[in-house]
């Protein structure tokens, strides 16, 4: 009997506080594992609401049935985020069944991660989004059956979206980020990483209306010109920006780009027409800056650096110059001389 009344002792007062110490830090398929462990822990952690706020089936096979399966179960009927990242067997009709079968257990939804989900469609955005009407953070990275019409679903469905990632979707145009810019005014992030379909025309619905945009990624977009560039000052919150390509970017729009103040992040790798004026304009602008790569340009020399090391020095920890064939290689105690901070400096490799 004493052994009988320790052990229930054990599972009502010891267990929990074992499982408030391991739950927060272990992945959600572990989680689940312990599920299958005892009755007693079973009931400690089905009782814990924080613990199913997500669902994360990335990279995993038949991950829309699966889905469906953990949005039938009570204790997922708050859940916050969900990320298919990469999942298999993952379609339209899957998110079809959750919008009819399943809405209010995506209610309280902010975050929807469905990268590299290839086999979802315009229908299939129309058909999650409707049933999702909290969402904030929406990724679809890579997804080339995504069209306009699927991100003018996103719009009319979901009004409160601050992260936006559209990366690789080669389907939009300048409709969906006039639609984005439209309904969207608050957006803090947004990545149009190779959405080649969109032009200066559509850049600048985004920087117009966006004001309070954070961070910008515009990388492998090569048809931007400087009068799209330019309007970029107008980002005064601006603090992560990718111009990775922007073969057409000149010192012109880098001056426009200085007064970008509060930028840490600035990609600037094969930017062809950039010279060692419009380096030192965003040395002089960008005095927070910390992470920097001129990687490719030869139009640069060590001007621009010492420009850099008088204005940014206490700030730059990452400084990427290889392919610059007008920096010259240095050691050690002078790269420390010029950034005191630096922790990564790639130059000549």
């Amino acid at each position: 009997m004493r052994d009988s009344e320790e052990e229930e002792k054990w599972s009502r007062e010891t267990i929990p506080k074992v499982m408030k110490i391991i739950t927060n830090r272990l992945p959600q398929r572990d989680l689940i594992s312990l599920l299958f462990v005892s009755s007693s822990i079973y009931r400690t952690l089905v009782s814990t609401p924080s613990l199913w706020l997500a669902v994360d089936l990335r990279e995993m096979n038949n991950a829309g049935d699966r889905l469906i399966a953990a949005l039938s179960l009570t204790r997922y009927h708050h859940v916050k985020r969900i990320v298919l990242e990469f999942a298999q067997g993952i379609e339209d009709k899957h998110l079809d069944t959750l919008r009819n079968k399943l809405s209010g257990s995506l209610k309280d939804l902010e975050h929807l991660n469905l990268n590299g989900c290839q086999k979802i469609s315009d229908k299939g955005i129309e058909a999650i989004t409707e049933a999702c009407p909290s969402l904030k953070i929406f990724s679809i990275y890579w997804n080339v059956r995504v069209t306009d019409a699927g991100i003018s679903h996103l719009g009319k469905n979901c009004k409160h979206i601050v992260d936006l990632n559209l990366s690789g979707c080669k389907g939009i145009s300048d409709k969906s980020l006039q639609m984005v810019s439209e309904n969207y005014p608050h957006l803090e992030f947004l990545d149009i990483t190779r959405c080649i379909k969109i032009t200066d025309g559509g850049l600048q619905h985004i920087i117009v209306k966006c004001s309070g945009l954070k961070s910008l990624n515009l990388y492998a977009l090569s048809s931007f010109t400087d009068g799209a560039y330019k309007k970029l000052s107008l980002l005064s919150h601006l603090r992560f920006l990718d111009l990775c390509g922007a073969q057409n970017l000149s010192d012109e729009g880098l001056f426009s780009i200085a007064k970008c103040k509060d930028i840490h992040t600035l990609n600037l790798t094969w930017c062809v027409r950039v010279t060692d004026v419009g380096v030192i304009a965003i040395a002089k602008g960008c005095t927070s800056l910390e992470y920097l790569s001129l990687f490719g340009i030869v139009g640069v020399t060590d001007k621009c650096l010492v420009a850099l090391s008088e204005h940014c020095s206490n700030s730059i920890t990452t400084l990427d110059v290889n392919g610059c064939i007008g920096i010259k290689k240095r050691s050690h105690e002078e790269l420390v001389q010029l950034f005191p901070y630096v922790r990564c400096f790639k130059v000549h490799s």
